[in-house]
């Protein structure tokens, strides 16, 4: 009966009915709207006494409407979905979620999950008013002014590491050349030896928006001037971590002064995360503002964002169960000896990758919430929080070891399931390939752009994403309360519905809630840009 065929040949007619109302139908009730018209009795309590015959199709059922209309509404029944529908259930069009709304009564009898209950882990914080405020002090503005007029410093930087890693030196790049009162050449990105990227600056930053921006700060030159090219420039290798602006000008001020340029290298964490005022606004104003992707990159990470908003809203998650990163950690995949026994010997022969608290044992990692969540783990947490079936999911990130077998406890639970793979039309990815850098920019404008973000670890990404929510209005972002919730998913005991109230309850401070930056010492205010970026006040800058 649902085929179209069908529906043309006998005529018939189909009533969208709320799957409330089914539930509610007792079997006799539902057997008797389940009978045609030529099958129905027509002495009902509705005719009784009446000895009447319908010899007017029409008039019947426009009868039978409003009785049933007029029975709805003395129930209490929202009748806003009942929809009279002509067109045939036959015809699957495939799009995403367009039969959740309509129930056909021959086949259809079971409830949907609830839509209040998917609707809620699409929810937003309450950003509590906060917008972004760079103004700053008249002391700041009246400096700037020598400060772009100057002619004689120049500041060389070279940044390293990933790309999102590089983001943050350039960040600091710009804050210690306005603090030396020097010229920004524009930073130059070091090859990476393990994936071999030589992307330049311009390659993956629009550079003449960085530029723009940045005009009112600090002069930022894409080469020396000629007056100083011939200059042997002064190298600081061995900059000590967390440097105040007053070490910076104590030992760096004179030498550039004097030679005129000055060379810094491996620039991460090594300023201050507590800066004056005025300096962490010209951080945010770098990171949030100045520091847009290069249009080519823009253009197609937009563009996979669209078709990941096109069927409603989404999650992205960071994965982060690469090789290297269980290395680095210390930690376990949880797939299987073969795969333990890969990192192991990957760990015996580079100790030096290991980046974690040496002298303490996986468990003990893992319980202290220093090894990132493998799939299972991810999986169960965002079914905890109410991700429904349905979410469509975004996963950044590079191959997991242990490729589709470690990324299958989220396949099977959450079926469309993405990466910018699966997303590209046939050569679209091409003009990017072998270059790790433009792969990351471009997870993270998906990423960026998502309802909701999670990272299963931390990292410079997951950081960076995190300020750019906040300060987009402080959009849904997942902090895993590793820590707390993984004792929890050892006990075998613990119902699954008392499980999903602990997690939830865990998590109610985590979901993205703006964060005093002043409330932590050491806090990036890349990633808390409350209060010294975003205020609560009309005027926004």
């Amino acid at each position: 009966m649902g085929k179209s065929n069908k529906c043309k040949a006998k005529k018939q007619s189909y009533i969208s009915v709320p799957s409330q109302i089914i539930t509610s139908l007792s079997s006799s009730s539902l057997q008797s709207l389940l009978l045609s018209p030529k099958k129905a009795h027509l002495n009902s309590s509705f005719f009784v006494g009446h000895n009447y015959s319908c010899r007017r199709p029409r008039v019947c059922l426009s009868a039978l409407f409003l009785f049933v209309l007029v029975g709805l509404l003395r129930l209490g029944w929202n009748v806003n979905t009942l929809v009279l529908c002509s067109q045939s259930f036959g015809s699957n069009t495939g799009k995403v979620g367009e039969r959740d709304h309509q129930v056909l009564v021959t086949s259809q009898l079971h409830s949907p999950r609830p839509l209040h209950l998917e609707s809620e882990f699409w929810k937003q914080p309450d950003g509590m008013g906060y917008r972004p405020c760079l103004e700053l002090s008249a002391k700041y503005r009246k400096a700037s002014e020598a400060i772009l007029n100057g002619r004689s410093k120049y500041l060389l930087v070279v940044v390293s590491g990933g790309m999102n890693q590089q983001r943050n030196q350039i960040v600091d790049a710009v804050v210690i050349a306005r603090i030396l009162g020097a010229a920004l050449v524009v930073p130059v990105l070091q090859v990476n030896i393990i994936w071999g990227d030589e992307s330049e600056f311009s390659d993956i930053f629009d550079l003449g928006h960085f530029k723009r921006v940045l005009a009112d700060d600090v002069r930022i030159l894409s080469s020396l001037p000629s007056t100083h090219v011939m200059t042997r420039p002064v190298e600081e290798k061995r900059t000590p971590l967390h440097v105040s602006p007053q070490w910076i000008r104590s030992r760096y001020l004179k030498r550039i002064n004097k030679e005129g340029v000055l060379l810094l290298r491996g620039l991460d964490s090594r300023l201050s995360k507590d800066l004056p005022p005025d300096l962490q606004k010209l951080r945010c104003k770098v990171a949030f503002q100045a520091l847009r992707f290069a249009p080519p990159i823009l253009e197609l990470g937009n563009k996979f964002a669209r078709r990941m908003q096109n069927k409603g809203p989404y999650l992205a998650l960071h994965l982060r169960i690469e090789k290297d990163v269980w290395v680095r950690t210390g930690c376990l995949p949880g797939l299987s000896k073969e795969y333990d026994e890969i990192v192991h010997n990957e760990r015996r022969r580079h100790p030096e990758f290991l980046t974690a608290k040496s002298n303490l044992s996986y468990h003990e990692r893992k319980l202290a919430g220093l090894c990132p969540l493998n799939a299972f783990e991810v999986t169960r947490l965002l079914k905890a929080l109410g991700a429904p079936r349905s979410a469509r999911i975004y996963w950044a990130g590079g191959q997991p070891l242990g490729g589709k077998e470690a990324l299958s406890p989220l396949t099977r639970e959450f079926p469309h399931f993405y990466n910018k793979e699966g997303l590209a039309l046939p050569g679209e990815l091409e003009p990017f390939a072998n270059k790790a850098s433009f792969m990351a920019a471009i997870d993270y404008i998906v990423s960026e752009k998502s309802d909701v973000f999670m990272a299963s670890h931390g990292g410079n990404m997951g950081h960076a994403i995190q300020g750019q929510r906040a300060y987009a209005g402080h959009k849904k972002y997942i902090t895993p309360n590793k820590r707390h919730m993984l004792p929890y998913f050892v006990n075998s005991s613990l119902p699954e519905a008392e499980f999903n109230r602990i997690i939830k309850e865990l998590h109610q401070e985590s979901l993205g809630q703006p964060e005093l930056r002043s409330s932590k010492a050491g806090r990036d205010v890349t990633k808390y840009p409350v209060p010294e970026c975003m205020c609560k006040r009309n005027k926004t800058t």
